[in-house]
């Protein structure tokens, strides 16, 4: 009986650990290993541990090769539906294609049934930190590119808690326009300029302290999911915090597009523009007579009087390569280190949950270099304010 006894209690043991060792394993994209990593280093099911090229300080949990049968569907956090998509509408086994809210454009495949938009609860480390960013451009001047470099100073180490996927945007002194916004009576306007970038860094606007505001600009995982408190220090300086996947353009509509932006304008600061909207008109090149709004994130030391830099993926790494470590982008990222990938197909070397913001650029933007602009301040959509869980007061 004793023996028994003891034979079940080992078995039971066993499970136990089992389970728990599977419980603590990383997601899919979730980092496993690389030099310096005190983390798991298993991967959930249906993924392996992939070391990353030219990248010893990270590796990476990526879904397994699939059966034939499954291999033309998309894979989790890819595309896989919307108008004028001509891909797989499938998704990969564990994930479902959702349509993404207030964007007809864009399907994505998410885990199980759940959207990316569910609450989620962040840590509350108050470590301060001290960063300096760079915001990746292409000026045009004739031909010639540059990089735009950003100083990211910390403040106060005030924590977040949660975040909240619906907020009311303001509209007071406003003037009201046809879409899912407001021109706000007396707000800045001009003309200007713009470049493009992703450099994967966590944002400027994400700091604590920058700006009376509802919250910080959310900073991610290196999963570009997973939320981390406000105080993380960023990837682009040897922390785990960068830009999540969400903060990529898509169309509204064919004359219509939202994202988000690094800028400096003219009369203002961080405190002045941080998390605060802005109806873009092109007014130079293919893309000419669209507008795109955009809200704030991040700013740059050397961006010019009026200028916002883009943020779509795909669109240079700049001097901080932010994307090495979080993806395990080559060394001057995917494409050129300033301007980046430069045809559709390349796009296709991103990571797949990037893919459609690299996309965006070629197809509603219509690869336009640094088109030239008019602006106006605009209250936020809410599009926007749930992607960033943050606006302003």
């Amino acid at each position: 009986m004793k023996f028994t006894v003891a034979i079940t209690s080992i078995a039971v043991a066993l499970a136990i650990s089992s389970s728990a060792e599977a419980a603590s394993c990383s997601s899919v994209y979730g980092q496993c290993g690389g030099i310096g990593w005190n983390g798991t280093t298993c991967c959930d099911v249906g993924s392996t541990c992939v070391a990353q090229e030219n990248n010893k300080y990270y590796s990476q949990c990526i879904p397994n090769p699939k059966s034939s049968s499954s291999s033309s569907c998309s894979s989790v956090y890819g595309q896989c539906g919307g108008i004028g998509w001509s891909g797989p509408t499938c998704c990969d086994e564990g994930s479902t294609c959702v349509p993404q809210e207030g964007n007809k454009y864009y399907s994505q495949c998410l885990p199980g049934s759940n959207s990316k938009t569910e609450t989620t609860t962040k840590a509350t480390t108050t470590t301060a930190k001290s960063t300096t960013k760079a915001s990746t451009t292409t000026t045009k001047a004739t031909t010639t590119t540059k990089a735009s470099t950003t100083a990211k100073v910390t403040t106060t180490t005030t924590t977040k808690s949660t975040i909240t996927t619906t907020k009311t945007t303001t509209s007071a002194a406003s003037t009201s326009t046809s879409a899912g916004y407001k021109v706000i009576s007396g707000g800045a306007s001009g003309s200007g300029s713009t470049t493009r970038y992703w450099d994967c860094c966590k944002s400027s606007c994400s700091w604590p302290g920058k700006a009376s505001v509802s919250a910080p600009v959310d900073v991610c995982a290196s999963n570009g999911i997973s939320l981390l408190d406000s105080n993380a220090a960023s990837g682009c300086n040897g922390g785990s915090g960068f830009m999540c996947n969400n903060n990529q353009p898509w169309a509204v509509n064919d004359n219509l597009a939202y994202g988000f932006a690094a800028a400096s304008i003219a009369g203002s600061n961080e405190a002045g523009w941080c998390c605060g909207c802005y109806e873009l008109t092109f007014t130079s090149g293919a893309v000419s007579g669209k507008k795109m709004v955009v809200q704030v994130t991040n700013t740059g030391g050397d961006l010019g009087s009026n200028h916002f830099d883009l943020q779509m993926p795909g669109g240079g790494v700049g001097i901080f390569n932010g994307c090495a470590a979080q993806w395990g982008a080559p060394s001057d990222g995917w494409g050129a280190r300033y301007g980046g990938v430069s045809a559709l197909s390349d796009c296709s070397s991103l990571p797949s949950a990037l893919q459609a913001g690299c996309k965006w650029r070629f197809n509603w933007f219509k690869n336009t270099d640094n088109p030239s602009i008019t602006f106006k301040e605009v209250t936020c959509p809410t599009e926007l304010v749930t992607r960033t869980g943050c606006e302003r007061n």
